[in-house]
């Protein structure tokens, strides 16, 4: 699972990497994350704001942070 944290690391993209990291490790995913700050490449992603939740190229959340537990909800299901 390749997971994308979009955003220029304003302090809402630090607390969605926080909280994604955390979630991949209790469901004990075989994942990468990485972030994505540069601009052009952000908006390859048709976002309208930051912070993004990016999974296996298909975006889950945008501009907003979510819960730990909807984040929880959103990557459960793509356990492999």
């Amino acid at each position: 699972m390749n997971i994308k944290i979009l955003g220029p690391g304003c302090a809402n993209c630090v607390r969605l990497e926080k909280i994604t990291r955390e979630v991949v490790a209790e469901l004990g995913l075989d994942a990468t994350i990485e972030k994505v700050t540069d601009y052009a490449d952000i908006m390859t992603y048709d976002i309208l704001s930051t912070p993004g939740l990016v999974v296996d190229d298909q975006v889950l959340v945008s501009g907003r942070v979510p819960t730990k537990s909807h984040v929880k909800e959103l990557l459960a299901p793509l356990a492999r």
